[in-house]
């Protein structure tokens, strides 16, 4: 666009746009932000794996869609990625993919590092054709099916938080059936997902405590009936990373690991109820991972950390525990330093701006990005994949750009 208003410019470059060199304000592609939040991704420790957490709704083409954000998750990470696929008809072209970066024909199959994720059931009680089919015909591809169920209570199942994880289990339970009474035996992730109707509206709430506590009831359930779980927690409802955000998703989350899912989803960067994403909050969320991760470690008890010498060392000696050889042993293993949250004093917090979490992620979200363009996929293979396949994302979008970050 052509001439935009001096507030308009300001706040659009602040938030991803650029202006090319003919002074239009150019908007970014779904297909780059996509492949910006796997580069993002890919360098988040605690983020064990990627999943497409925007949708190209850009690209009206379905396959062309399915095609492209395949494409753009394995060029952004190499991270264990969850697939989706709308139309079981595209499923041999995302193999075809997939086997050429992999190495030739029969290559991902031999040994997958992607897993396929479908919603097979309509609720209440109902399959549903389209991801039926997907999920079935998914098994060929030698990897998990992430089977994932998401009644919401008071609107697509009971407002009775019981009634609705026995819809929700039973409905999980038929689509595990799905897949190993087509081909028994194969690998499936027990997705139970309840979520929760805000009755005053209908909309979906994935931030209350209500949503927690399913959550980890869902988690809890999978474990009694010994299967790998998969959950999802992290979904507030604030539409900004703010103290709302922070607060639904470390609640949720914490709870949802501590009842012991396998695998917890949509924990980082997803805003507005799933429908936003932010760079910022993925930073963020990053941190609140750690948390949760070291959480779980929990505390190690031995002979050595019970500490009896070195306390009695340092009672006879300095009086404290700071130069001990088990303070600099255990240093880097026994706590963990988060990255973008703040523990300086007031006064030297102060005097290096002030500035509060949206902006040290901001910061950090724009040096990840701006330095991390992964050669995963590399020019020659890169060419035979665009001939191939109708890739839509720019090769000059996939190089350093100083200016966009």
């Amino acid at each position: 666009m052509a001439e935009p208003i001096p507030i308009l410019r300001e706040h659009a470059l602040d938030k991803g746009c650029r202006v090319d060199e003919h002074g239009r304000l150019l908007f970014p592609r779904a297909l780059v932000d996509l492949y910006d939040f796997a580069r993002l991704g890919d360098r988040l420790e605690h983020l064990d794996t990627f999943s497409k957490v925007v949708v190209a709704t850009d690209v009206a083409d379905h396959y062309a869609k399915d095609i492209n954000e395949l494409y753009v998750c394995l060029a952004g990470t190499t991270k264990h990625l969850t697939l989706g696929c709308g139309d079981v008809r595209h499923l041999d072209g995302l193999q075809a993919l997939l086997d050429m970066v992999a190495g030739g024909e029969g290559r991902f199959v031999s040994r997958p590092f992607a897993s396929m994720s479908g919603c097979p059931i309509v609720s209440p009680l109902t399959y549903g054709v389209d991801n039926s089919e997907v999920c079935v015909a998914a098994t060929r591809l030698n990897a998990p099916v992430s089977v994932v169920i998401a009644p919401q209570a008071g609107a697509t199942a009971p407002a009775a938080l019981a009634g609705t994880l026995v819809q929700t289990t039973a409905e999980t339970l038929a689509g595990l059936l799905l897949v190993n009474l087509v081909k028994p035996g194969h690998p499936v992730s027990f997705g139970p997902w309840p979520f929760v109707s805000d009755l005053r509206t209908g909309a979906f709430s994935g931030g209350g405590g209500e949503e927690a506590v399913l959550s980890a009831a869902a988690a809890q359930i999978a474990n009694f009936y010994d299967l790998p779980s998969s959950v999802g927690a992290g979904m507030t409802d604030s539409k900004l990373p703010d103290n709302q955000a922070g607060y639904e998703k470390g609640v949720t989350v914490a709870l949802a690991a501590l009842a012991g899912a396998n695998s917890v989803s949509e924990t980082t960067g997803m805003l507005a109820s799933l429908m936003a994403c932010s760079f910022e909050a993925m930073v963020i969320d990053n941190d609140m991972l750690g948390i949760v991760q070291r959480a779980l470690r929990g505390i190690e008890v031995s002979d050595e950390t019970l500490s009896f010498d070195v306390i009695r060392d340092a009672v006879r000696g300095p009086g404290h525990f700071l130069g001990q050889p088990q303070t600099l042993a255990l240093m880097e293993t026994e706590f963990l330093y988060p990255k973008v949250a703040d523990r300086a004093a007031p006064g030297a917090w102060r005097d290096d701006g002030g500035h509060d979490m949206r902006d040290r992620a901001r910061e950090r979200a724009r040096a990840l990005l701006a330095d991390h363009y992964p050669d995963y996929i590399d020019a020659t293979l890169d060419a035979r994949i665009r001939e191939r396949f109708p890739i839509l994302l720019p090769r000059a979008a996939m190089r350093p750009d100083r200016d966009r970050w």
